[in-house]
């Protein structure tokens, strides 16, 4: 059986896609990027927005004419947008065979093998094992829990994915041990709050002591946290991120607004003070740490008022990059039972007035940066001769920060050099020169007591969506 797989939506669906691949694989079949060669193709939705909602749609609509264009037998549909709407899409899809929310992803295989498409193995060989299905190799994401129990306003996070479930350490390192099997030399640690990590679990494994026995197991040179909510940035925290060399000092830190009295009806745990103060103590820890952030304009009842002191704080603490999002209800939530009384105009104008702040503030910290020496991994290798290699700062995450080019043409992606910033390029890019080359693609240093891989996994994995 060839399979196709078309992902959308956060880097979590990603991880669930490389897991749902790697099952499949395990079964005997084969991953396919042609799409119309595919005897089945698996489309992982996303529910998050309205926006993430229409690409779903388009994707299956699109997926589902190859079952008369096309090799296509059988048409999945997967993921968050599946738990929260299954009936409507079922009812308006019927050219999709299969429907398997976030809760019901371990039935993909069995599901497949009832309709006779694939064999049933007794057993994983290696569970946990994950397919790699993007571009760059080196770059690979492990989630370390599943589910949110914040309950913000606006979000139906917790609707799709249930409550907050960290997975226990050791099926962690064993993920993250196969990944750097696979060629990762960076592992962007994801979840819908890191911080989180360990407080349901009861057994001392908190987010620091996750990251200690990662860098401990395992020899993967970058580790970077994505997305943690400011009331968890500890000092134990900050201890790790500050006197760790292979942890990227870099917080992805979603604030969402500025205003208290929108941040109250948000439902969100932190205020503009508390917020300001969570800043001041990273970069007192850590002078040169990069931190991004995310809001929403045109939340029922902002006022200018209230957009007023969103843009005084971005102002003021001065983020390295803001992605900023225009509200929208989602079924579900408590915001939606709010009048949603912005007009989209001023969605969209409110929108603007926060990303032109955040580009003057990126280019004011982005010029800061000319003349550090810092590292830098390896993306891609060079266009052409004497263009230089594409690569990243520990300041810039992968596919949401930009870019920088190196001098050289000679290196491998995965590769970690020395550089030093000589320029910043169309608002968000860098050009930089190599002093030396710290890590090579392929280098290995031994870990004291690193634990063999297992064949199979002594005790059930909870390693996957919905903590199976």
């Amino acid at each position: 059986m060839r399979v196709g797989l078309i992902t959308l939506g956060c880097d979590k669906n990603t991880v669930d896609s490389e897991r749902y691949l790697g099952e499949l694989i395990a079964c005997g079949a084969e991953h396919t990027t042609e799409l119309a060669t595919a005897d089945v193709i698996v489309v992982n939705t996303c529910g998050f927005i309205d926006a993430a909602k229409r690409e779903s749609i388009d994707a299956l609509v699109q997926a589902g004419r190859l079952k008369e264009s096309g090799a296509c037998r059988a048409l999945v549909a997967v993921g968050c947008m599946v738990e929260r709407h299954r009936i409507e899409l079922a009812e308006s899809l019927p050219e999709v065979d299969l429907f398997l929310g976030s809760s019901e992803t371990d039935r993909l295989v069995a599901a497949l093998s009832e309709r006779g498409l694939i064999d049933e193995p007794e057993q994983l060989r290696h569970p946990g094992v994950r397919a790699f299905t993007g571009e760059l190799a080196h770059v690979r994401y492990l989630k370390v829990s599943e589910g949110c129990d914040h309950g913000c306003a606006f979000c139906a996070i917790p609707l799709m994915r249930g409550r907050h479930r960290s997975f226990a350490a050791d099926d962690i390192v064993r993920e993250a041990q196969l990944l750097e099997l696979q060629g990762a030399r960076e592992l962007n640690l994801v979840a819908q709050d890191l911080a989180h990590y360990g407080r349901d679990r009861r057994d001392g494994e908190r987010l620091p002591e996750l990251l200690r026995t990662l860098l401990a197991e395992t020899t993967v040179p970058w580790l970077r946290l994505l997305y943690l909510y400011p009331s968890g940035i500890t000092p134990a925290l900050l201890e790790v991120l500050s006197t760790e060399p292979r942890v990227a000092k870099y917080l992805d830190m979603p604030v969402q607004h500025g205003s208290d009295t929108v941040l109250k009806r948000m439902r969100r745990p932190e205020r503009a003070e508390t917020i300001r103060a969570a800043v001041a103590r990273a970069r007192q820890a850590m002078p040169d740490v990069a931190i991004r952030t995310t809001c929403i304009v045109g939340f029922p009842g902002e006022t200018e008022d209230d957009v007023t002191r969103l843009l005084e704080l971005l102002e003021e603490v001065q983020f390295e990059r803001v992605g900023v999002f225009t509200y929208s209800p989602q079924e579900g939530t408590r915001a939606a039972e709010l009048p949603d009384d912005v007009p989209d105009a001023l969605k969209y104008e409110r929108a603007e007035r926060v990303a032109e702040i955040s580009r003057a503030v990126t280019a004011e910290r982005y010029e800061a940066r000319i003349g550090v020496l810092a590292h830098a991994i390896v993306d891609r290798v060079a266009e052409r001769p004497g263009a230089g290699v594409l690569a990243r700062m520990a300041w810039q995450a992968d596919d949401i920060d930009g870019v920088s080019r190196l001098d050289r043409d000679d290196l491998t992606p995965g590769c970690i050099v020395e550089a030093i910033v000589h320029e910043v390029v169309d608002d968000y890019d860098f050009r930089a020169s190599v002093k030396r080359v710290v890590h090579s693609a392929t280098s290995v240093t031994h870990v004291r007591g690193r634990r063999p891989l297992p064949v199979a996994a002594s005790a059930p994995v909870t390693v996957g969506s919905y903590g199976r």
